[in-house]
Parts: C-alpha cells; sequence; structure tokens
C-alpha cells in the first residue's frame, strides 16, 4: 500500500526531511500494521538525520522512535491485539530467540535496534512493528501524550531503577531537567522517596522542574553545579548522577558525586570525549554506569503507573508531522521543555 511519510534521502540539517509517497508492504507475519497518531521526537532523530558511522539507511528513510496509534490490520499469526486496538509501540526491537532475549535483557540483543535509528520508524501514515512491541494504551491520554512515553521513560527507568538503584532517603542529581529522560528521571527518582537536585538555563525551565517535583533547581548558566551540589548535601555530594549530556558536565558530575556514588550516563549530546580524572573514580569508588533504553517488559509498568497518574509525559509543544524539520530545529536549539510531539493528520 501507498502512504505519506517525512523521509530523509540522505544524512544532513533538518532541510534533509522531505515530505514523500512511499510504498509500505503488508504486515508479514507476527507484525501489525499501525495508523500512526502522534510520534514523539528524541535525541536519537538528530543524530541519525545527522549520520553516524554506525548507522545503517536504507534510503528513503524514516525517523522517529515513539508512536502511539491505532492497529490497523494483522499479519499471519500475529497476536495480543486486535484491529482497532488504541496501542503505543515499544521502539526497541530484538531478534526475541537469542539467551538475552529469553532472559528478559531483550536490550543487550546483539540484533538490537530502534525504530528510526537502523530501520525504518513512525515519521509515517502507517507503520509495520511486531506484535510483541504493541503495549497497551494508558487510560484515555490524548495520543500526543501517550507517544511522549515510551523512549524516555524506559529509558529513565532503567537507568534510576535498575542501574542507579535510587532508594528513599537518597540525593539524585538529574542532568539539563527539560530534555525527555530527564522530565522522566526526576518524576521517577521522586517516588522512589529520593531528595532530587536539577540543573538548567532558564527561570521558566526552573518552574517547570519544580512542578515535576525537583527539590532543587540549579541554572548551570551562572551557578557551578559542583559547588552547588556539595553546598546542597553538606559537602558530601550526591549519591546517584542521572546524565546524557557527556563532555565537561560528564567530567564534572563525577566531582558532584558522594564516596560510592553511582553515575548513570545514556548518552552525550555535548560531547563525546570527556577528560577524565581517573584518581576521583578508583579513589572515591565511583561506579560509572552506561545505559541503553530498558527490558520490553519494564515498559509495561510505567505504561500502567502512567495510567494511575504517577508519572505524566511531559509534552512541550505538537506540531504537524510535516512540521518536522522545524521540530528538529527547536530540539536542536533546546528551546524546549519536555517533549516536542508531531501529530498525524
Amino acid at each position: 500500500m501507498q502512504t505519506e511519510a517525512m523521509v530523509m534521502r540522505a544524512t544532513g540539517g533538518p532541510e534533509v526531511l522531505e515530505r514523500a509517497h512511499i510504498e509500505l508492504p503488508e504486515p508479514g507475519p507476527r507484525e501489525v500494521r499501525v495508523r500512526v497518531r502522534a510520534v514523539a521526537l528524541n535525541h536519537i532523530d538528530i543524530w541519525a538525520r545527522r549520520g553516524l558511522p554506525h548507522f545503517r539507511y536504507e534510503f528513503p528513510h524514516r525517523l522517529g522512535a515513539d508512536v502511539a496509534g491505532e492497529v490497523e490490520a494483522l499479519g499471519p499469526g500475529a497476536s495480543g491485539v486486535k484491529v482497532g486496538d488504541k496501542v503505543v509501540i515499544n521502539p526497541g526491537l530484538s531478534c526475541g530467540v537469542c539467551e538475552r532475549c529469553l532472559l528478559g535483557q531483550d536490550n543487550f540483543c546483539r540484533r538490537y535496534k530502534i525504530l528510526g535509528e537502523n530501520t525504518q520508524g513512525g515519521y509515517s501514515r502507517h507503520i509495520n512493528v511486531p506484535d510483541a512491541n504493541c503495549l497497551p494504551y494508558p487510560g484515555d491520554l490524548p495520543f500526543t501524550s501517550a507517544a511522549a512515553v515510551p523512549l524516555c521513560f524506559l529509558t529513565a527507568w532503567q537507568m534510576v531503577v535498575r542501574k542507579a538503584r535510587v532508594a528513599a532517603g537518597q540525593t539524585v542529581l538529574v542532568q539539563a531537567a527539560g530534555s525527555g529522560v530527564s522530565s522522566a528521571a526526576i518524576q521517577i527518582a521522586k517516588m522512589l522517596g529520593a531528595r532530587v537536585i536539577t540543573t538548567t538555563s532558564t527561570a521558566a525551565k526552573a518552574e517547570r522542574a519544580r512542578e515535576l517535583g525537583a527539590d532543587e533547581v540549579i541554572d548551570y548558566t551562572h551557578q557551578d553545579f559542583v559547588a552547588e551540589c556539595k553546598r546542597l548535601t553538606d559537602k558530601r555530594g550526591v549519591d546517584v548522577v542521572i546524565e546524557h549530556v557527556g563532555g565537561d558536565v560528564f567530567a564534572k558530575s563525577i566531582l558532584a558525586a558522594a564516596w560510592g556514588g553511582r553515575i548513570v550516563t545514556c548518552g552525550a549530546t555535548t560531547g563525546f570525549s570527556p577528560e577524565i580524572d581517573l584518581r576521583h573514580v578508583f579513589f572515591r569508588q565511583i561506579e560509572i554506569l552506561g545505559s541503553t533504553m530498558g527490558p520490553k517488559g519494564d515498559l509495561h509498568g510505567v505504561l500502567r503507573l502512567v495510567a494511575a497518574g504517577k508519572l505524566h509525559p511531559v509534552v512541550d509543544r505538537v506540531m504537524p508531522l510535516w512540521q518536522a524539520a522545524d521540530a528538529h530545529r527547536l530540539l536542536e536549539e533546546r528551546k524546549a521543555f519536555g517533549k516536542v510531539v508531531l501529530e498525524v493528520d
């Protein structure tokens, strides 16, 4: 069938995104065709659009990891959903049969992919996905809010819960409050009973961070977050740092951590090569933990918490899919707090 999409035929700036008609095959065995109603942006869209050496594209390529919509057709043997169901799509794809997948560690699968990265994504009116990736819809949320959940909340859940092991009474520093992952991490850490310190760059973003539950907000444009973290913890430092900025921020996060503290990183939006003094790592016994996405099963629990009103997707603004290039510019210029979501007419 033919459907309409925003595609890229080469890597580059936002201008490479163009509206086009594409051919979408009928869903294959255990696949589902979803009518996309909303797709949220992530920084992975930016990296994939610009191009990195390990990305493999089949042009025209479609970005978009976070999708919410309705089941339109079922392939042979597809189960778990029926035509007409509203669904949220888990953006992580894995083989489903290797040891890691069978252990519930599918994000360690050697064939793991993320929608829109090394495979076609959701910047289109329709998408085919495995039936295992169709998750129950969280209550009566609008599609534009539901689409803001999957990647950032799954990523934040693994970082805060599985990797950092955050517990009540601990102090957690969440870098860059305005990002999708950070806005989710603030909420999850608060739900677990932690004290949350976060960083941001404007008074408006600071207010939004407090509304999410942040106890203290540091304006990194004129405050040293290391000194502030020491001051706010009686010189002890924070128990956990949730980090995805990279560069100097990552290096300074080590200094902000307490002895035996844990730093969990899932990205490097400002630089891949921080200069680190390893003496602060081994002498103070700092744990540095990498994190990418999370097991498929975790997103079921996250969506139940969203449906129950205990976690809330944060949407900065909604734009038409056909304005994807402008949405990318907003994300690159750090003008959004939370998610920019594309609505698909």
